[in-house]
């Protein structure tokens, strides 16, 4: 049998039908599973720039090399301020430890000058009942 372009194909029409059907329904489904591939490459791509970008981020960004944000920059103003209330806060106890000190030390004096005061009147009292009588 010679097979050339002037062949005759006796076929049913139905038969033809559906060959054409179900090529077209093998092109159709060749497109979509390449159409998804395409996207999941797409995606995959974009999620890959961005974990470059997230690591490069979070290894440089404590290191300093990619600056400071403006709320880095008011928290440690805000702690350096707190560190000086700390300190005026400690001089001010240390002050007060060094007047509760003085004070402990005059209230001794004042009752050993007391006691003398009281010695002394009543030796000027001795006196005055020795003289009086």
């Amino acid at each position: 049998m010679k097979v050339s372009d002037n062949t005759n194909i006796s076929m049913p029409i139905r038969n033809m039908i559906a060959i054409i059907g179900a090529v077209a329904m093998g092109v159709w489904a060749y497109f979509g599973v390449t159409e998804q591939l395409n996207q999941h490459s797409t995606t995959l791509k974009l999620m890959q720039g961005d974990l470059e970008s997230n690591t490069e981020f979070r290894i440089k960004y404590p290191r300093g090399e990619l600056g400071q944000s403006s709320q880095d920059i008011e928290q440690f103003m805000l702690i350096e301020d707190l560190y000086k209330s700390v300190d005026r806060m400690q001089q001010h106890l240390d002050a007060m430890a060094n007047n509760k000190i003085n004070i402990e030390f005059l209230k001794e004096q004042m009752e050993k000058a007391q006691q003398n005061i009281e010695k002394l009147k009543d030796a000027d009292r001795e006196i005055t009942y020795s003289n009086g009588k």
